[in-house]
């Protein structure tokens, strides 16, 4: 069994105002990767979950290929082949973007080199095209070409239902949720839902304002999985360890009681520094061991998707 260390990582997100540089904090280190391992979870039904640097990843197997959402940095493609190879030997035929930052879609080019066809929602094509900015960061992301773009692409809140011989994946985006082209993926026979970074498990999630993203869209993704979920549902978070309902219900408490509260500091007229002087999350910053760092930043995607 491969194993794994697994690492709380800041996504590269999208374009914002000149003056947003000279605000944010600067951008996290990124890991050394030749040290990292990758952990295969077992969901039953020859369905597994991938944790290494990055987003986590899921693996459908198939008995003619494999369907793969999300796939890391771009350095950890050999890392991911090697724990894909270790439970299946059929070639990876889809590999699904779940948005566009790039700790979910930098391994895009290597795995194109290979066939693997390359799905997600057309914004994300847009996305990685034009380059964006990171909202956390200020920092310039540079656009991709050629082999990282996805080459099947759809533009409905309905996806597509992909297949290999035995399995299928079926592909929704929820709109304005973390970004403005997200996709939700649910494998019916193993009772699987991954979800990219609309649900992250133990950690706040960000929420991409400057590039679709809205925390009332947030709400609507996780409402969603709710009603499609059960409670033997395995839900593969962006972010975190391994979920079920009970995690997601509060997860989705959370996101609405935050909303909540910030909408009432912003209509009784709260300044944006007075709203973080306040500390409005403390007690959620306490339930996910937010560093004052990761407490601003939450409040802060809260006030900006609220106030847009």
């Amino acid at each position: 069994m491969i194993r794994i260390i697994v690492l709380a990582l800041g996504v590269s997100l999208a374009a914002p105002t000149l003056s947003l540089a000279q605000t944010q904090p600067p951008a996290p280190p990124r890991p050394d990767f030749s040290k990292v391992e990758v952990k295969t979870v077992d969901l039953g039904h020859r369905t597994y979950m991938l944790e290494g640097a990055g987003g986590n990843v899921t693996v459908a197997v198939g008995d003619d290929g494999i369907i793969m959402v999300d796939g890391q940095f771009a350095p950890m493609h050999d890392k991911l082949k090697a724990a894909i190879a270790a439970v299946s030997n059929q070639p990876i035929k889809f590999l699904v973007n779940t948005h566009h930052h790039g700790d979910h879609t930098g391994g895009n080019a290597g795995f194109a080199r290979e066939g693997t066809i390359l799905v997600a929602h057309i914004n994300v094509r847009n996305f990685l095209a034009s380059g964006t900015t990171s909202n956390t960061t200020g920092i310039k992301v540079p656009p991709v070409s050629g082999a990282a773009l996805p080459t099947k692409t759809y533009n409905s809140d309905t996806g597509p239902v992909l297949e290999v011989k035995g399995r299928k994946a079926i592909l929704t985006h929820p709109a304005h949720a973390h970004t403005g082209g997200d996709t939700y993926v649910y494998f019916p026979d193993a009772n699987v839902l991954s979800t990219g970074d609309t649900f992250t498990n133990g950690r706040y999630p960000n929420i991409d304002w400057v590039n679709g993203g809205n925390i009332s869209g947030m709400i609507a993704a996780t409402d969603a999985y709710l009603a499609l979920s059960n409670d033997e549902t395995k839900i593969v978070p962006g972010h975190g360890p391994l979920a079920d309902k009970a995690q997601l219900t509060t997860f989705n408490a959370m996101l609405k009681a935050a909303r909540d509260r910030m909408a009432k500091m912003i209509a009784d007229g709260k300044s944006e520094d007075e709203i973080y002087a306040s500390k409005p999350f403390a007690d959620f910053d306490a339930r996910m061991k937010a560093s004052a760092q990761q407490s601003k930043n939450f409040m802060k995607v809260v006030y900006r998707s609220l106030k847009q």
